[in-house]
């Protein structure tokens, strides 16, 4: 079973495909026909590869956390995606789509942001490539991520509350989309995650796909294999999981562990843990599991991490779930916050909010001695300080 890469119609077994508005039909048919066909150019590969390596500072380092490893007793990695331009792994498809929008002759530029390292990324890109840039944001993230706000507006983009719902990343992705049914003919919606209607989970995926990539060659660089044993992420839409696993999802020995927002436990009424608590529906334009009344209305979802602060996971994902592919745990807040804690004192990193619920497995998952654990630290904490300020007696 292929699990790289969706079937013609953009599903992922049972799950994904392109259920969009009449309006949006002819931008989204653009992109299925002409995306493959551009991004696999060597024009476009040269000027993208450039920007990465340049622009990025990629590749993004491989690092052994000597601490971590005595602690769980077993080879703990992480994939410093931190240490990007930005500061998350967001700029590696930010990037990416902004160059195939030129491409594709579109000038303005939409984005939706949760924790607002997408909409930082997407700010960058636009400023770099000359593009105009309007990033929708939920009117409760524009709050708790003020300083990526801030960030945004300096690199010349339009951040726009969205006020209606939970006033959080599902509601910024809905205005996203209403933009788009506007202004189709001259807008690129540059979608942050792994979601959304065909081909977006494909591409986003393929623009992520060199975090794994570069594990490969790391490690094998310093341990004379490619393959781990077990990798882990984190995954609200899952980009930064997409990329992590995308190299090895057809790889059978490697076993592949995901993080979802527990928030405050599976049963409180308060949780993003989407295929704990999901079922199968139909959410910003593909099919997928989602956290939804029995008569189809979206429940709100809670984390303490504004990027996994999301009703559903991607269509890819979600198939791992099914096929029973890849392992996946719920992380409370407090679970999360304990193990940025933990991982700022023993190895000088503070990570994201979102990056800390993958390192939270390490308290879950018992590991042997000779196991290889590659986790991707996918964003640094420096957006999360006032959140962890809050709560620095505590731990």
């Amino acid at each position: 079973m292929n699990f790289q890469n969706p079937d013609k119609d953009g599903y992922y077994g049972d799950f994904g495909g392109a259920f969009i508005p009449e309006m949006l039909y002819p931008n989204v048919e653009e992109l299925q026909q002409k995306y493959i066909q551009i991004i696999e150019s060597e024009e476009f590969e040269t000027e993208y590869q450039d920007l990465l390596t340049n622009y990025v500072g990629r590749a993004t380092p491989l690092y052994f956390a000597k601490s971590l490893s005595e602690k769980y007793g077993a080879q703990i990695y992480l994939k410093r995606e931190d240490l990007n331009h930005t500061g998350a792994h967001k700029i590696n498809n930010a990037l990416g789509q902004a160059l195939l929008a030129k491409k594709l002759g579109k000038k303005r530029i939409i984005a939706e942001t949760g924790a607002g390292q997408h909409g930082v990324a997407t700010a960058t890109a636009c400023a770099l490539l000359g593009l105009e840039c309007i990033v929708y944001m939920g009117e409760i993230d524009i709050d708790r991520q003020a300083p990526n706000v801030a960030r945004m507006k300096m690199l010349g983009a339009k951040v726009v509350p969205a006020t209606s719902g939970s006033k959080t990343l599902k509601d910024a992705v809905n205005e996203a989309l209403r933009d788009w049914i506007n202004n189709a003919t001259n807008t690129h919606y540059i979608i942050g995650s792994v979601v959304g209607p065909h081909p977006f989970p494909d591409l986003v995926a393929r623009f992520q796909s060199v975090i794994s990539k570069e594990i490969k060659e790391q490690l094998n660089q310093k341990l004379g294999r490619k393959n781990p044993d077990y990798l882990i992420a984190c995954v609200g839409g899952g980009s930064n999981a997409a990329g992590t696993f995308y190299h090895f999802l057809n790889d059978q020995y490697v076993k592949l562990i995901v993080a979802e927002a527990g928030g405050l436990g599976i049963d409180s009424g308060k949780s993003a843990a989407t295929t704990f608590l999901g079922t199968l529906g139909i959410l910003h334009g593909s099919q997928s599991l989602i956290m939804q009344t029995e008569d189809g209305q979206v429940i709100e979802p809670h984390s303490i991490s504004a990027g996994l602060d999301y009703p559903g996971i991607g269509p890819m994902h979600t198939h791992l779930f099914a096929e029973k592919k890849a392992e996946f745990f719920s992380i409370n807040d407090d679970e999360a916050l304990q193990s940025a804690f933990d991982l700022t004192k023993t190895e000088g990193i503070i990570p994201a909010l979102e990056s800390a619920h993958a390192l939270a497995v390490l308290d879950k998952k018992k590991f042997e001695k000779e196991d290889v654990v590659v986790i991707c630290l996918s964003g640094r904490g420096d957006k999360d300080m006032e959140t962890y300020l809050k709560h620095l007696d505590n731990y």
